[in-house]
This record gives structure tokens, C-alpha cells and sequence, in this order.
């Protein structure tokens, strides 16, 4: 991993994908694709992959010249967050969905568990070597967690959705030991789903997490969230899970603060977690002032010292618009110069 400095800046993962390679009309329009949704591309089959390559270079080099410390791939090539994985295991139908309840309690299609869930090869490592063959910066790559890949699918299979989340689990284990094997630095786990159904991660969310951490070596995260700003607008003013994940084997968890102006009390429990504190509004297309991001990142000071935070978006950046994304990471890099500036660190 390259030498980090105080205050790493980062996005949780997505990036803005270009309008030429998606349909970015089709993609807001609806919510995020738990089966496959290849009509949201605008490419020709033969020519997608390329296409796809050619994009996460722009989106590789954008980071970079906004001056980010910790590189994602953009997750360009994905439809959403979590079908690009859990659409390519075994032991679900793909082709005749099945429905389950998004976190906002509207049905949506989801893949039918029909079978034993396996992961058949590796999903996402050409995807973290291609990131590594074209930045030197530290990288991180992000996979869904069991738990939310559990609650987004249609359990025709096992006994409950626990088993399911379990046998999830052990499929992201060996995804999570190939991608750190083919150069990933940090590898983040989504689960969304821990926020939005808590007393069922109690249960057994925590534990399919745990799960799926077991034997990992390399430097992990993991991103709760409220769901995507443009598609759930409300924000509650704390988080319904959180200080379980005190005693998780994750080193990092990712919090998003700026469009719910969270409580900063909830790190009282986490004090020995790095913190990815999101302080990037997602729901306004308007670019921040640095000096705006700098306070958000302050608020944490008096909660967690400075060398256990890395500076980043609430959430993803897949629904904002490009001018609006590059804006933003500026922002957040200016944010960082600032803070260390202040903390007489002049790296």
C-alpha cells in the first residue's frame, strides 16, 4: 500500500458514469437493479467491455487530478452496487426473478435462490488488477456484504434467510482473499441492508459479516448507509446499527454525516475503528467549499483523533452528475489540505 498521509481523501465507491455509456435517465428512474439490467447500457454487447475499460480510465484519472489518496475503480462496469456479484453466483435464477421489498418498501425484482449459493470463480478481480495496472495511488475495491445480499433476493432454497446469508458469506470470503491475492490495498464490504433492517442483522447479519471476514488478512472496511440520496430523500438522525460493529473484525466503517447531520456521539463506540466519514451531501448537485467539508471532518475531532479518519462521500456517486462529482472530490481534497494544514501536517 503507498504511504498514505493524515486525513486520506476517498470515495465510498461508485463514480459517475459516463452519459455516453449508460442511459443515466433509465438508471434514476428506478431503483438500484438486484437482477441484471443490460437495456441501462447504451453500448453494443460487442463493444461494451471495451467501452467499460475506457470509462474507469476516466474515472481512475479523475480521481487522481482531484487529488484523491485512496483510488476505486468507480464501479463503472456495474449496474448497481450488488447484481454485479450476486448475479454471477450459483444457485440463483436470474432469468425468472423472483421480489423482494427495497428498503423503502417498494417491490423490486430479485434473484430466487434455487439452489446452494457458490461462487462458481472469481467475480471482480480482472476488474482490481485493471485498477492496479493503472494507479500507483492506494486502491480499494468494494463487494457487497452477505447480510444485504440475503434481503435482496427471493429464498425458494433454505430454511430461512440466515442460511442464506451464511452460505452468501462464504462466498464473499474467497472473493475478498482473491481480490487482496491480485493487489487490492483495502477491500470494502456494502451493507446497506444493516441499517435499514437492524434487528435482522442483529440476528444473523452480524454474524454472515463476521463470516465472510474470517481468515482476511489485508485492511477492511465496511459502508452502512441510509441508501442512495437520490433515491431515498428522508434521513434519520441516527443510525439504527452501528455499535454492534464495535467488536466486528473490520478495521474501517463508513458513515455518511453530511446530509443527515448525524450525531457524531455514535463514535464513542467505534474508537478503535478507523472512521470513513462521509461529509459530501449527495442529495445537492451544488459543489461544497472546502472550508464547508473541513467542518464537517472538525465535528469528529473531539470523538476520534485525526489519524483515524479518512475523509469521503456520504455514499456513492453514481446518480450525481460528472461536473458535479469532480467538483466535489475537489472539495474534499481541499478539505484535507486545509486539516492538515491547521494540524501541522504538511503532507
Amino acid at each position: 500500500m503507498a504511504s498514505l498521509p493524515l486525513l486520506p481523501t476517498s470515495l465510498v465507491g461508485s463514480y459517475a458514469q459516463p452519459e455516453w455509456l449508460i442511459d443515466r435517465s433509465k438508471l434514476a428512474g428506478r431503483f438500484p437493479p438486484r437482477v441484471r439490467a443490460k437495456e441501462l447500457w447504451r453500448i453494443p454487447p460487442e463493444f461494451l467491455a471495451q467501452a467499460q475499460d475506457d470509462a474507469t480510465l476516466l474515472a481512475i484519472r479523475a480521481q487522481e487530478e482531484a487529488g484523491l489518496d485512496i483510488l476505486t475503480d468507480g464501479e463503472i462496469r456495474r449496474e448497481s452496487y450488488s447484481n454485479h456479484f450476486a448475479t454471477a453466483l450459483e444457485g440463483v435464477d436470474i432469468d425468472n426473478p423472483g421480489t423482494a421489498l427495497d428498503r423503502s418498501g417498494h417491490p423490486n425484482p430479485v434473484p430466487r435462490i434455487v439452489g446452494p449459493i457458490h461462487r462458481p470463480h472469481p467475480v471482480e478481480v480482472d476488474d482490481v488488477r485493471f485498477l492496479r495496472a493503472h494507479t500507483d495511488r492506494t486502491i480499494k475495491m468494494t463487494v457487497p456484504g452477505p447480510f444485504t445480499m440475503s434481503q435482496q433476493a427471493q429464498n425458494e432454497y433454505y430454511p430461512d434467510a440466515e442460511a442464506a446469508a451464511m452460505d452468501y458469506a462464504k462466498a464473499v470470503n474467497a472473493e475478498i482473499a482473491d481480490l487482496f491475492a491480485a493487489g487490492a490495498d483495502i477491500v470494502q464490504i456494502d451493507e446497506p441492508y444493516m441499517q435499514a433492517r437492524p434487528e435482522a442483522a442483529r440476528a444473523y447479519g452480524l454474524a454472515a459479516l463476521n463470516a465472510a471476514l474470517e481468515g482476511i488478512t489485508g485492511t477492511t472496511a465496511v459502508h452502512i448507509c441510509f441508501g442512495y440520496a437520490a433515491i431515498i430523500h428522508e434521513r434519520p438522525e441516527g443510525y439504527s446499527f452501528l455499535p454492534e460493529l464495535a467488536g466486528c473484525p473490520v478495521d474501517q466503517i463508513s458513515i455518511e454525516t453530511a446530509q443527515s447531520g448525524l450525531d457524531l456521539g455514535v463514535l464513542a463506540d467505534l474508537t478503535d475503528k478507523t472512521i470513513i466519514l462521509g461529509v459530501i451531501d449527495l442529495s445537492d448537485h451544488a459543489v461544497e467549499s472546502a472550508e464547508l467539508v473541513a467542518g464537517r471532518v472538525r465535528r469528529a475531532f473531539d470523538r476520534i483523533p485525526p489519524e483515524q479518519i479518512v475523509i469521503a462521500t456520504d455514499c456513492g456517486m453514481k446518480y450525481l452528475p460528472r461536473e458535479s462529482a469532480e467538483g466535489k472530490m475537489r472539495a474534499m481534497s481541499g478539505a484535507a489540505r486545509l486539516l492538515r494544514k491547521e494540524l501541522g501536517d504538511r503532507s
